[in-house]
């Protein structure tokens, strides 16, 4: 149990959204192409990948943006992006989360992006679109204006350096005494060996491998560089180092002496942008008020949960609630929950380590076909949800005849199945709403679709996860059924 466990909780169940913070770096567009490979192409020898899917999502400074949004906090981005088709989409995407771009400068450069064509989740080629050549000054010094009126008016600041030119030693400088003015703390994500262009910030957070650049000592001789590390403690003036050191968790190093936080990763699928989790929830965590120690274990959860995902996913507020009360108040028999109750529980069993299934539908009189859709979900997964329409909902879909068994009927037959874990209501005509509050690890329909007419796919993909399309049983329907019974009474 984490200590300040009352105060945490008050934080993460309303305190956060008071909270504000500003993201100043290098802002980035991630760009997934997602295909099968079948065969090698008769041009060159190269794999011919057969395109089925494309998702964005906000990368580098955009991405600790986007994980404070999702701990509930007010996030504020600063850096650039040009006048171009992906700064349309990264605005899209960042308008959608709740993240304020006040901050970003329109440039005449391009917006920095990374498309990764994927085969089989196999990594076949990333292409970088970024300019090489200096920022122009006056689009420097537009940045800096901005950055510095809005330090003084957040309650901590962010420098998310990804090397790409946003974060100068001049605007460092000036933020960094912008932010000490206001009493705020600053934290620092490194790309520099040279730690001297963050003096002043209240902590620099490399990891390991940044580490033994700015102190010159190998990472495999780890105790002699944290030793060294302690030394650009005093001499860039700052007040502790927060040390990410992957599978061995957190080690923050101060003048007065060493706290260290194991790892909490149930089991690692992808540790992108785990970094931007952890300074997203050390930032948001010390601007609340916590301890470094509590802030500390509080990130390093947070890092547990987002490294058991696949990509570059921001944490939710809720995963960090349902990791630190897995009891929740909620019995763990009741199957049928409302949807703040269905979020809890998908995130305690996410936090478990279970592979979440998602499917939907009316299922008005159960039949064979039914059976056999969701007996097939529970091959994809451990814990399978039920997406349920309402009367209302069935109604607009089938006509005023529909449904023949009500609502709470229905509820309640489908959560008596073994094959479901959860049943959880919705009254608009898709579950899209639904499917983006609980992010399935797996999205499952019947034959009858596609990948791409399934409802929510995108969402589905863009947060890691997967559209499965099973066969239907030929001549089974609700429809078919009701018919027949029809067709009965008239003879």
């Amino acid at each position: 149990m984490l200590p300040e466990l009352h105060s945490i909780l008050n934080l993460l169940e309303g305190g956060f959204g008071q909270i504000k913070v500003l993201v100043v770096g290098d802002i980035m567009l991630d760009r997934y192409i997602l295909g099968e490979v079948e065969r090698i192409s008769p041009e060159a020898p190269v794999p011919v990948i057969r395109h089925a899917q494309r998702y964005e999502r906000p990368g580098g400074a955009a991405n600790v943006a986007m994980n404070l949004a999702g701990l509930g906090c007010k996030a504020f981005l600063a850096g650039f992006w040009g006048e171009d088709g992906e700064k349309a989409e990264l605005q899209a995407l960042l308008d959608k989360a709740g993240v304020d771009s006040v901050g970003v400068v329109s440039s005449s450069l391009p917006t920095i992006s990374k498309t990764r064509i994927v085969g089989r989740n196999q990594q076949l080629l990333r292409l970088d679109i970024e300019s090489q050549e200096a920022v122009p000054e006056v689009e420097a010094q537009r940045l800096i204006d901005r950055t510095v009126e809005l330090a003084g008016k957040v309650h901590a600041v962010i420098l998310s350096d990804y090397a790409k030119g946003a974060l100068t030693t001049a605007l460092c400088e000036q933020v960094i005494r912008a932010a000490r003015a206001a009493r705020v703390p600053i934290l620092a994500d490194p790309k520099t060996p040279d730690f001297g262009k963050y003096s002043g910030v209240t902590t620099v957070c490399p990891n390991l491998h940044e580490l033994s650049v700015a102190t010159g000592i190998p990472v495999h001789r780890t105790e002699e560089m944290l030793a060294a590390a302690q030394r650009l403690i005093a001499e860039h003036d700052i007040e502790f180092l927060t040390v990410t050191m992957s599978e061995k968790g957190i080690r923050v190093l101060s003048r007065d002496g060493v706290y260290h936080s194991p790892a909490r990763a149930r089991e690692v699928f992808d540790v992108s942008g785990a970094g931007d989790t952890v300074i997203a929830t050390l930032a948001a965590s010390m601007a609340g008020g916590l301890h470094i120690h509590t802030a500390v274990e509080l990130a390093n959860l947070a890092a547990g949960i987002v490294v058991g995902k696949v990509g570059t996913v921001p944490i939710a507020q809720h995963e960090l609630i349902a990791a630190l009360t897995p009891s929740s108040g909620l019995n763990s028999g009741e199957k049928v929950l409302d949807l703040e109750r269905i979020k809890v529980r998908v995130a305690e069993w996410r936090a478990s380590g279970e592979t979440i299934v998602f499917t939907n539908g009316c299922f008005d009189l159960l039949h064979v076909g039914h059976i056999t859709l969701l007996e097939d979900c529970r091959r994809f997964g451990s814990k399978l949800v039920l997406g349920l329409n309402t009367d209302m909902s069935v109604s607009r879909l089938k006509g005023p005849s529909r449904p023949i068994v009500g609502e709470n009927e229905r509820a309640r037959v489908m959560s008596a199945l073994a094959a479901v874990d959860a049943v959880v209501l919705f009254d608009e005509e898709t579950p899209l709403e639904l499917i983006r509050s609980l992010k399935p690890n797996v999205l499952v329909k019947g034959g009858d679709y596609t990948v791409e007419t399934v409802v929510g796919h995108e969402d589905v993909i863009a947060s890691g996860g997967r559209v499965e399309i099973v066969p239907t049983v030929e001549g089974f329907s609700t429809t078919n059924i009701v018919k027949k019974m029809v067709g009965a009474e008239k003879a």
